[in-house]
Order: C-alpha cells, then sequence, then structure tokens
C-alpha cells in the first residue's frame, strides 16, 4: 500500500491539487488486500487520481466507497478507471446518491469488468432515469461474472423492474439479488416473477417493501425454493461427479500400476533371456576355443564335452523355466481380463438396475400424475354438469318470465282492445245517435223552413187574392181550405215520421246500452282477469326472485367450487412441475451417468484394445523368440553332433596314433 500512497500524491501533485490527508491516512492503515474509504468525502482529483490507480493495481480485491459523497464526475471517473480491473472482487459504492450518470457509468462497467463478483449499491438513485437504468440493466445483462447485487432503496418503478427481468433473462452468473425498498409494484413484481423461469442461477430475490401482493411474493419464494433445490442438486450432482472421476482416477491408477508391473516382469524376462541368450553365446564361444584346441588332452576335451554338456542342460531348462513363465503370464493375463469382463459386466448390471429404478419411479410419477389428471377431468366434469343445470334453470327461469310477460301482454292487449271496442262502439252509437238527432233537426227545421216559405208564398198569394178577392173570392176560400188540409196532412206525415224515427232512435240506444253494460260486464271480467294475472304475477316475481336467490347462492357455490378447483389446479400443477423437474434432474444425472459409463466403457474398451494389442505384441515377441530359442537348440543340436563327431575322429586319431598309424589319414574334415 505504501506504493499506492507515493503513486496517489504524485498524481494529486501532477493535477496541481494537494492529497486528501484522511485518504492518505485510511491508505496507511489499511490491510493488505483491502482499501476501505468510507465515510471519506472524496474530491474529483482524488477520484481522478485513484481512477488512475485501480487499472494498475493487482493487490485490492475489495474497494469500500460507502458514504463518500461521490459527485457525478468523481463516481464516473472512479468507475471508468475500474473497467480494466482484471483483480477487484468486492466493489462498495453504498450512500451515495448516484444518479443518470452514475448508472450509466456502472452499465459499462459490468459490461467491460469480468472480475466484480459482489456489487453493493444500496441507498442511491439509479432507477429515477428509465434510460440509464436500461443501460445499467444492460451491463447486467451482458455480464458474466457478478453473484451478488444489492439495489435497495434506489426509487426502481415498475419499468425498471421490467428492465431488470430482460436482464435477470440474459444474465447466467447472478445468484442473490436484493430489491427492497424500492416502488416496484404489482406490474414489477408479476414482470420479475415472470422472468424467473428463463434463469437457471439466481436463488435469492428480495423484494420486501415494495407494494407487491402476496401471492407474487409467494410465487417468487417458491420459485427462489425451486431454484435453491436446483442448485442443492447441482452441488450434489458435482459432489457425485468428483467422487467418480476420483473412482476413475483411482482405478487408472490402478490399471497403469498393474501395466508397469506387467511391463517390469516382461522386461526383466526379456534382461533374464538376454542373460541368457549372451551365457549361451558365452557358452558357445567356450565350445568354439575348445574345439580349436583339438590337440589338447582327450581328458580336457571331455571335461569341455561334460562342461559343454551341462551348459546345455541349464539352458534348457532355463528355456523350459521361460516357457513356464510365458504360460503363467498367459494365465494372468487371462483372468485379469476375465476379472476386468466380471468388473464390467457388475458396473453394467448396477447401471441397469440404476436405470430399471429411476423408470419404476418415472412410472410411479406418471401414474400419479395421471392420477391428477383423472382428479381434474373429474372435477372439471363435475363443474360442467353444474354449470348445465345451472344453465337449465337459467333456461327454465327466462322461459317462465317470458311466458309471464307474454301472459301478461296478451291480457293487456286484450284488455285494451276491448277498452278500445267498447270505447269505438260507444263513440259510433254516439256519434251515429247525433248525426240522427240533427239529421231530424236538419230536418224538421227544412220542413218548417219549408212550410213558412209555403205560408209565406200563401199569405203572398193571400194578398194577391184578396186584392183579386172580389173577383176570385170563392177559389181563393177553396185554396185555402186545400192548403189547410195539405198543411195538416203535412205535420201529421212529420209527426209520424218524426215518431217512428224517435222510437227507432231508442230502440238503437237501449241496444247501445245494452251493449254498454255488456262491454262493461266484460270489463269488469278482464279487471278481475287483469287482478287474477297481477296475483299471478306477483306470485311468480316471489318465485323468480327465490330462483334469482337460488341462482346467486349457486353462482356463489360454483364460484367457491370455481377457486377450490383453481387452487387445486395450480397445486396439482405446482405439484407435477416439481416432480418434474424433480424427474428432469434425475434424467438428467442418469444420462450424465449413462455418459460417464459410456465414457468408462470406452477407456476399458481402449485399455482392452491395448493390452490385446500389447499382448499380441508380446505373443509375436514370444513367437519369435521361440523360434530363435528353436533355432538355437538346433544350431547347439548340430553343434553337439559336429563334436561327437569331432570327438570320434580324435577318438579315433588318437587311438590310431596310439596304435602307429598315420594321423594324416583320419584327420577330420575342415
Amino acid at each position: 500500500m505504501e506504493e499506492f500512497r507515493r503513486s496517489y500524491s504524485r498524481l494529486c501533485r501532477e493535477s496541481g491539487a494537494e492529497p486528501q490527508e484522511a485518504v492518505l491516512q485510511q491508505l496507511h492503515q489499511l490491510p493488505r488486500g483491502r482499501l476501505d474509504l468510507a465515510t471519506q468525502s472524496l474530491t474529483v482529483e482524488t477520484c481522478r487520481a485513484l481512477g488512475k490507480l485501480l487499472p494498475r493495481e493487482m493487490l485490492c480485491t475489495e474497494l469500500v466507497l460507502s458514504d463518500c459523497m461521490l459527485s457525478e464526475e468523481g463516481a464516473t471517473l472512479l468507475l471508468r478507471g475500474l473497467c480494466a480491473n482484471t483483480v477487484l472482487r468486492f466493489l462498495d459504492l453504498k450512500g451515495n446518491n448516484l444518479r443518470a450518470a452514475g448508472a450509466e457509468a456502472l452499465g459499462k462497467l459490468l459490461q467491460q469488468n469480468k472480475s466484480i463478483q459482489s456489487l453493493t449499491l444500496e441507498w442511491n438513485s439509479l432507477g429515477t432515469w428509465d434510460d440509464a437504468f436500461a443501460t445499467f440493466c444492460g451491463g447486467l445483462a451482458a455480464n458474466g461474472a457478478l453473484q451478488q447485487l444489492d439495489l435497495r432503496n434506489n426509487q426502481i418503478n415498475h419499468k425498471g423492474a421490467e428492465q431488470l427481468a430482460l436482464a435477470l433473462k440474459g444474465n447466467t452468473t447472478l445468484q442473490q439479488l436484493d430489491l427492497r425498498w424500492n416502488n416496484i409494484g404489482l406490474l414489477g413484481g408479476r414482470a420479475l416473477m415472470n422472468c424467473l423461469p428463463s434463469n437457471r442461477t439466481l436463488w435469492r430475490l428480495d423484494l420486501a417493501g415494495n407494494n407487491i401482493s402476496g401471492d407474487v411474493l409467494r410465487a417468487v419464494e417458491q420459485a427462489m425454493g425451486h431454484s435453491q433445490d436446483r442448485l442443492t442438486t447441482f452441488q450434489e450432482n458435482q459432489a457425485r461427479t468428483h467422487v467418480l472421476s476420483k473412482e476413475v482416477q483411482h482405478l487408472r491408477e490402478e490399471k497403469s500400476k498393474q501395466f508397469l508391473d506387467l511391463m517390469e516382469t516382461i522386461d526383466k524376462q526379456r534382461e533374464e533371456m538376454a542373460k541368457s541368450s549372451r551365457v549361451s553365446a558365452a557358452r558357445v564361444g567356450q565350445l568354439q576355443e575348445a574345439l580349436n584346441e583339438r590337440h589338447s588332452i582327450i581328458n580336457a576335451l571331455k571335461a569341455k564335452l561334460q562342461m559343454t554338456e551341462a551348459a546345455l542342460a541349464l539352458s534348457e531348462q532355463k528355456a523350459q523355466d521361460l516357457g513356464e513363465l510365458l504360460a503363467t503370464a498367459e494365465q494372468e493375463q487371462l483372468s485379469l481380463s476375465q476379472r476386468q469382463a466380471k468388473e464390467l459386466k457388475l458396473e453394467q448390471q448396477e447401471a441397469a438396475e440404476r436405470e430399471s429404478k429411476l423408470l419404476r419411479d418415472l412410472s410411479a410419477a406418471n401414474e400419479k400424475n395421471l392420477l391428477l389428471q383423472n382428479q381434474v377431468e373429474e372435477l372439471e366434469r363435475k363443474v360442467r354438469c353444474q354449470q348445465e343445470q345451472l344453465f337449465q334453470t337459467r333456461q327454465e327461469l327466462t322461459s317462465t318470465s317470458a311466458e309471464l310477460k307474454m301472459r301478461a301482454i296478451q291480457a293487456e292487449e286484450r284488455l285494451d282492445m276491448e277498452k278500445r271496442r267498447c270505447r269505438q262502439s260507444l263513440e259510433d252509437s254516439e256519434s251515429l245517435r247525433i248525426k240522427e238527432v240533427e239529421h231530424m233537426t236538419r230536418h224538421l227545421e227544412d220542413s218548417e223552413r219549408a212550410m213558412q216559405e209555403r205560408v209565406q208564398r200563401l199569405e203572398a198569394a193571400r194578398l194577391s187574392l184578396e186584392e183579386e178577392l172580389g173577383r176570385v173570392k170563392a177559389a181563393a176560400l177553396s185554396e185555402r181550405g186545400q192548403a189547410e188540409e195539405e198543411l195538416i196532412k203535412a205535420k201529421n206525415q212529420a209527426h209520424l215520421e218524426e215518431r217512428q224515427r224517435l222510437a227507432h232512435l231508442e230502440d238503437k240506444l237501449r241496444l247501445l246500452a245494452q251493449a254498454r253494460d255488456e262491454a262493461q260486464g266484460a270489463c269488469l271480467q278482464q279487471r278481475q282477469a287483469v287482478a287474477e294475472a297481477q296475483t299471478r304475477a306477483s306470485q311468480l316475481g316471489l318465485q323468480v326472485e327465490s330462483l334469482r336467490r337460488r341462482l346467486e347462492e349457486l353462482q356463489q357455490e360454483l364460484s367457491l367450487k370455481d377457486q377450490e378447483r383453481v387452487a387445486e389446479v395450480s397445486r396439482v400443477r405446482v405439484e407435477l412441475q416439481e416432480q418434474h423437474g424433480r424427474l428432469q434432474a434425475e434424467l438428467a444425472a442418469q444420462e450424465a451417468l449413462k455418459e460417464k459409463a459410456a465414457a468408462l466403457e470406452r477407456q476399458l474398451k481402449v485399455m482392452a484394445s491395448d493390452h490385446r494389442e500389447a499382448l499380441l505384441d508380446r505373443e509375436s515377441e514370444n513367437a519369435s523368440l521361440r523360434e530363435k530359442l528353436r533355432l538355437r537348440e538346433a544350431e547347439i543340436a548340430r553343434i553337439r553332433d559336429e563334436e561327437a563327431q569331432r570327438a570320434s575322429f580324435l577318438q579315433n586319431a588318437v587311438l590310431a596314433y596310439v596304435q602307429g598309424s598315420p594321423v594324416r589319414t583320419l584327420s577330420p574334415p575342415k
């Protein structure tokens, strides 16, 4: 850290500013590998100097800058310097009120830095600007090293939560995310909940204090539980893989040791065979020297011959021993191959048993799934039956109400028709009577006017006749009498016609009164029928009200049953999803085991082929050695025959020399 302090002081002086004493003191007191500048008010020059030093710093793995009151420019300079750092693991920027520029700089840092695993951003304002926070989320999606992220109290709204959800879909390393005490809301919570199935690494997500409903929180907790189960399963699989790899390595080491031992034994056999060949070569050389000394003493020749025979017997014994060793090596190799085949068969049987067990578990899970599906279908069938009964009840109710309405309408129409008919008949009779009365009055008035006119004319004629009284007095009197008689006749006829018409009108009025009485009786009957229909309608209304209440009760029961069915279906779906996830994990583990077994089988096959090739090589070498041994034996037999011949020749020569016969005739051919 002393070099870091000197570099910091030098950079501050080069930029024309004095280094902060508090920062120098903290740098002097800091432990190795940790830079803690918490609660220090860092200036822009200090941030610039730290931003230049941090890319070259190879010892600092933790950087704490909480509550440092960083400005936008200072935070940008620091984060820009951290982009090229490759050793920093922990970064704390709590309580620095980072805004739009800070969010964008953090997004660039997450895109470029590949070493930071824990990032604390509590008590900032990253979520205030949507575009800047979208840049931060884009960097998070592209990051491949961050495992823990703290975003508490950052004013993140539902749009920011949606951006975070998109980032989580693309991120493959983040394991813990803390979003407590923000403004995510229901929409943001649902967006985060919907992104969880696409993320396979996140196993902890805190959403307390965000105005999120309980069902969303429970769904998130359930998804986190599944992620934790998946993580534990993955760790168990890693542990199993590690154990299997250790076992495979142990088997490989054992096989290599066995192979090395076999190679050592073969090398020893080769050395012994070479030694024996050298010994046999030496013996042959000695024999050749003994043959060159054919003029030596017979005892020496006999001794040398005995020594040669002993050496040949020893070589034969050694050849027999080598054959026995070769046979034992072949038997050991055969037993080793048989043991390897038995081990391979046992492993295959164990793999088959595990596979059958997994298949039985899978069949049991499928049967349980089918049972649950049958239960769901039974519940749906009951719901459909209840819906059909409810629909039939509704149809009966609608048909009854429609029938009642039709009857009421028909009764009202009939009543209106009767009323209109009675009113029309009364109006017609009244208008007819009025017309007849008017007609009679008009006729009487016309007749009176005609009579008055006639009287006037008669008076005029009387006046004229009075003027001519003298002449036509007798004619006037007679005409006057006739006129009076005609007037009386006309009056009598008019009175008679008026009486007949009045009698006719009285008859019509009486008929109209009877019709009116009948119409009133019919109206009373219609009113009684309407009253009965109204009472029946009220009764039907009561029945309809009771049916409506029954319908509401049935709807409530149906809603309750729907809720129960939805809850049951959701629970069954969750159980099926869990079982499916477990079965998939087990199948993946089984596939991994199968692949490992296949790899082991391939390795065993390769080793067996190598062993077979080595055995074939050794057999070919043994065959070549046998051939060489056979050739050597044939050569030794030939040499023995030659030596026997030479010994017989020498013996004959010695005998001939002793007897005085010439040796030249009995000398052996070269």
